[in-house]
């Protein structure tokens, strides 16, 4: 029997000065991970006598250890402990995995600027506006944009080397820039004009507007002055489309945690300018202990996991009355200008933020939903292929396929199916070398015996299923390879397409010498492995369709004397790859750095 934490000890020793602190089991694994302002007075709110809630009275009972770490200040401690959640995932801290940066919509500095979407790393060669919710907000914005401004959208590689406009210059979507129908200093007015829009500043917007349409009616040119007007009208429209009941021009974040149908969502909707931009729901990355988590920890744990990394506005609006007295002081000192937090009070807010809680709720609806899509299919695999699956444990499928063209640029693809669907992290390519062109069971032994060769020095998860996307005899190359390092003992499992290739067709081949299986096309189990077989079929063509591209980029440029790693890399630069180089003419070739006459004929010559 082990002995209970002594609390007074680690009390007695602990500073009081800003840190992360990191609570361990018996057995030394992380149970939860925390920061504070003051380690001892928070440590000491664990170990009183009425714990804040069930979930932290079952950790305390697992405390074994203490461990912690001081900080200069409470913001650097906030740091250090969301870098420690995301990697050692503890247990019963609640994780919100924010795998996708937020999109944004981007103006470059060119002499044209061309506007677009944008996810990423910002620099300073842009301006961007955003975050996001989602691609579908800004791809709408691009779209109001387009039809207000005519600004360009095209790549550069595109509009540095078009002779005439295309279709959205036909369609008044731009004002072709890039074969000289608008003035740069219109076109500099445009662009500054669109960025107020993004900014909010909608009303400025107009007024410039206003004034040009009066002066190019005072100078008698109707036809523009119509332009002007007819962006009047259509930013009028986008006004009362989006702002409701309200005219302000604000930036607010609404968020919102629900607790419904034994799920738990936070919801995060985003108001930039006045306009509403949409949702974007999240669920908790947690374990089974993680369920009993209140809304009130979940909203909290969101707000300090989310706030670090994306841009944080004026006013963020919550559903909940906050406990944290220090959230709205870091959040102001984070963000380096005061920061509103708080529950709504004007008519036009508590709309935003019941859409916000009906949002979460159909977004629950919708993984409930496929929750119980997927463990119907999983139960119905489980039973058809006699599965055995721990009580517990999420099951663990992985998928191999081979994608080669005549046997040039082999990519084998492995992806991971687990708990309720794709683990798209953990999705593998690799390059098969070393093989006769074609052969598709030494390409099949290769990667199967890099994956689990890898998983053994690592001690990686265990699949609970192994698919190969072909007939017996890659599942044989498969099994031999796995008996050869010991893991003989995995189900695998191989889909066989029929002679048609019909989806519902496939024939289900055995490694353990069962009689292959041909299952019902409404076969729940088999929708499930064709879903998997599919997503792997996909990762494999897409990445030897990249590599093959990337080759073939190279080698006829590679052909050609005199041009080097630097030469090939600034013309694929400036064109945007082999078929542009190819479009391009001699006297533009020759405005590449270190491309002379001589060689943008001998380029030329050689792709024409």
């Amino acid at each position: 029997m082990t002995e209970p934490f002594d609390a007074k000890s680690l009390l007695a020793t602990v500073t009081e000065l800003p840190g992360v602190y990191r609570m361990l089991d018996g057995a030394g694994q992380v149970l939860y991970v925390g920061k504070a302002k003051n380690l001892r007075k928070r440590l000491a709110s664990y170990f009183r006598d009425n714990p804040p809630s069930p979930r932290i009275a079952m950790m305390v009972a697992q405390i074994a250890s203490v461990e912690t770490t001081v900080t200069r200040s409470e913001a650097e401690a906030l740091l250090l402990e969301n870098n420690l959640i995301k990697s050692l995932s503890p247990r019963y801290n609640i994780l919100f995995r924010d795998d996708k940066s937020y999109p944004y919509i981007v103006l470059t500095h060119d002499n044209y600027p061309r506007l677009g979407f944008f996810r990423g790393a910002t620099n300073r060669r842009a301006d961007y506006f955003g975050p996001f919710p989602s691609s579908p907000a800004v791809r709408e914005s691009i779209h109001l944009l387009q039809k207000m401004f005519r600004l360009r959208t095209c790549e550069n590689s595109v509009f540095n080397n078009r002779s005439r406009p295309c279709l959205l210059y036909q369609i008044k979507r731009c004002s072709g820039p890039c074969v000289g129908l608008v003035q740069p200093a219109r076109y500099a007015e445009d662009v500054q004009r669109a960025a107020m829009f993004l900014q909010g500043r909608q009303q400025d917007v107009i007024g410039s507007l206003s004034a040009a349409m009066d002066q190019a009616a005072a100078r008698l040119a109707f036809e523009q002055a119509a332009v002007y007007r007819d962006q009047i009208q259509s930013l009028r429209q986008v006004q009362e489309k989006q702002y409701v009941e309200s005219g302000n021009a604000d930036d607010v974040d609404i968020v919102v945690a629900i607790e419904y149908a034994g799920l738990l969502c936070v919801n995060l909707a985003m108001v930039r300018g006045g306009r509403h931009l949409g949702d974007r729901p999240q669920f908790p990355v947690s374990t089974i202990d993680c369920v009993a988590s209140s809304p009130l920890e979940a909203l909290t744990a969101f707000l300090y996991q989310h706030y670090p990394l994306h841009p944080i506005p004026p006013r963020i609006l919550v559903n909940l009355a906050l406990s944290d007295e220090e959230l709205a002081d870091w959040l102001s000192a984070t963000a380096r200008q005061p920061i509103r937090v708080g529950e709504a009070r004007l008519t036009l807010q508590r709309v935003w933020v019941e859409m916000a809680e009906q949002n979460a709720r159909l977004a629950i609806n919708a993984r409930r939903s496929v929750l119980s899509r997927q463990g119907a299919r999983l139960e119905a695999l489980r039973q058809t292929l006699g599965l055995d699956i721990e009580d517990g444990k999420e099951a663990r499928i992985e998928c191999f396929d081979i994608s080669h063209t005549q046997g040039d640029s082999t990519v084998a693809a492995c992806v991971v199916y687990q708990g309720s669907g794709m683990r798209k992290s953990e999705y593998r390519r690799f390059n098969i070398e070393g093989i006769q062109p074609g052969d598709d069971h030494a390409a099949i032994r290769q990667v199967v015996h890099r994956r689990y060769e890898k998983l053994l020095r690592s001690d990686g998860v265990v699949p609970t299923l192994i698919l190969i996307d072909g007939g017996s005899s890659q599942v044989s190359s498969a099994a031999a390879v796995l008996a050869e390092l010991g893991l003989g003992y995995l189900p695998m499992l191989g889909v066989a397409k029929g002679e048609t290739r019909k989806p519902g067709l496939e024939t289900l081949v055995f490694a353990d010498g069962r009689e292959p299986l041909q299952l019902s096309p409404e076969d729940p189990a088999l929708h499930l492995i064709q879903e998997v077989r599919d997503e792997a079929h996909r990762f494999a063509v897409s990445g030897h369709r990249a590599r093959r591209g990337k080759a073939s980029r190279s080698s006829r440029l590679e052909e050609i004397g005199g041009i080097g790693p630097k030469r090939r890399k600034a013309l694929i630069s400036r064109f945007g790859g082999l078929q542009g180089i190819s479009d391009a003419g001699i006297d533009q070739l020759t405005a590449v750095p270190g491309i002379s006459r001589e060689l943008a004929e001998k380029i030329y010559a050689a792709l024409h």
